[in-house]
C-alpha cells in the first residue's frame, strides 16, 4: 500500500487572475498559503486483477476505465494506464467549500500514481499535470493556484505568466512574523457546500473587459502590495488588503456573495475584525478574517452561528507519506 496527502489551501489575494483568459492578456499573480486540512488517497493492487475499485463518496467497481464516473478519477488512470487497483479516497474537509479541494485530490492522485509506478515527479511537474488534467482534459472554468498551492506548499507569491508558464516564489517571514500571522486568521465555516462552476464560468467572461476587468487588475495590486508588506515584515496591513479585495471580489460574478455572507462579514468588522474575504469562488465555504488578538473572542462570539475552524499553515506540500511492501498475487 501507498499513501499519499495534499494540503488544502488558504488564497488571500489575487484569486481570479489565475484564470487563461486573464493572465493570458495582463499576467496575474496570486498570493496564498496551503494549511493543515488534507486529501488521502491510498493505494493497493486487487486480488482480482482486472477489476479497479474506487472508493470516495461512492463506491466503483470497473474493468474498462472508460466506465469510471468519477472525472478525475477516470482521466489520472488512462493517463497512467493503471487498472487492477484499489483506491481510497479521504478529506479533512468537505468538497466545495473554497479551499481548493478539487485541485488538492488531482494533485494528490497523480502524485499517488507516480510513486506506485516508481517514479520521482517534481512539484511544478506535479502542478502542471494537474492542470492540464482538470482544465484542458475535463474543461473545468477554473485557474492554476489551487493545483500549484497544493503541489508546492507554503506561503507562495504566484506569477501567472502570458506564455502559461507560473512562477512560484516562497514568502520569507520571521517565525516570529509567521506565527502572528497564523495566530491573527479566524476562519468561520458558513454552512453551504456548492459547485464553483457556474460562478467561474461566468468571472471568467467578466474578467476580460469592462469594469470588472479593472477590478481584477486592482487585485492584482493589492497582491503586489501585500508582497510588499509582507517583506517589510508588515503582517497586519493583510487586514485592509482583505477588505478591500473582498469589496473588489464581489464584484466579478453574481452569486459570489450572499445575504448571509454579507451579514456574517458585517458583524465581524464590528466586532473589530480589521479585514477578510469568502475563500474560494464564492456563494458559501469558508470566511477568513485577519483579527488582532484583543478582538478575536469578540468576533468568535459575533460569528457564534457559524463553526470556527483552527488551522496552520502546512509547509510541505503534497508528499507521500507511507510506502508498503509491494504485493504481487501470482507469488503468492
Amino acid at each position: 500500500m501507498i499513501i499519499a496527502k495534499a494540503p488544502l489551501r488558504v488564497s488571500f489575494c489575487g484569486g481570479g487572475s489565475d484564470i487563461e483568459s486573464f493572465y493570458k492578456k495582463h499576467n496575474g499573480c496570486v498570493i496564498s498559503t496551503s494549511i493543515n486540512k488534507y486529501i488521502y488517497l491510498d493505494i493497493h493492487p486487487t486480488f482480482m486483477k482486472e477489476k479497479t475499485i474506487l472508493k470516495y463518496s461512492k463506491n466503483e467497481q470497473v474493468v474498462n476505465l472508460d466506465d469510471i464516473e468519477h472525472p478525475i478519477f477516470r482521466e489520472v488512470l488512462k493517463k497512467f494506464n493503471i487498472n487492477g487497483v484499489e483506491i481510497s479516497s479521504q478529506a479533512d474537509i468537505p468538497a466545495g467549500t473554497g479551499l481548493g479541494s478539487s485541485s488538492s485530490f488531482t494533485v494528490c492522485l497523480i502524485h499517488l500514481l507516480y510513486a506506485y509506478t516508481s517514479k520521482y515527479v517534481s512539484k511544478e511537474r506535479l502542478a502542471n499535470e494537474a492542470c492540464i488534467v482538470e482544465i484542458e482534459k475535463l474543461h473545468e472554468p477554473i485557474g492554476k493556484q489551487d493545483q500549484y498551492a497544493s503541489a508546492y506548499g507554503g506561503l507562495n507569491y504566484y506569477k501567472f505568466k502570458k506564455d502559461g508558464s507560473v512562477y512560484v516564489e516562497p514568502i520569507i517571514l520571521s517565525d516570529k512574523s509567521k506565527q502572528k500571522l497564523e495566530n491573527n486568521l479566524l476562519m468561520f465555516y458558513t454552512g453551504d457546500v456548492r459547485s464553483a462552476s457556474k460562478i467561474l464560468a461566468e468571472q471568467k467572461v467578466n474578467i476580460t473587459s469592462g469594469e470588472k476587468e479593472l477590478n481584477q487588475l486592482k487585485l492584482c495590486e493589492l497582491t503586489e502590495e501585500l508582497k510588499l508588506e509582507f517583506e517589510n515584515d508588515n503582517i497586519d496591513a493583510l487586514g485592509n488588503i482583505l477588505h478591500r479585495g473582498w469589496l473588489l471580489k464581489r464584484s466579478l460574478a453574481s452569486g459570489i456573495t450572499n445575504p448571509l455572507i454579507d451579514e456574517s462579514y458585517e458583524k465581524a468588522i464590528n466586532a473589530g475584525a480589521l479585514g477578510g474575504k469568502l475563500l474560494g469562488a464564492g456563494g458559501g465555504g469558508f470566511l477568513l478574517f485577519y483579527v488582532l488578538p484583543e478582538n478575536q473572542q469578540k468576533v468568535k462570539d459575533a460569528l457564534s452561528n457559524l463553526k470556527f475552524m483552527k488551522f496552520v499553515f502546512d509547509n510541505h506540500g503534497s508528499s507521500i507519506i507511507y510506502v508498503g511492501d509491494k504485493l504481487d498475487w501470482d507469488n503468492n
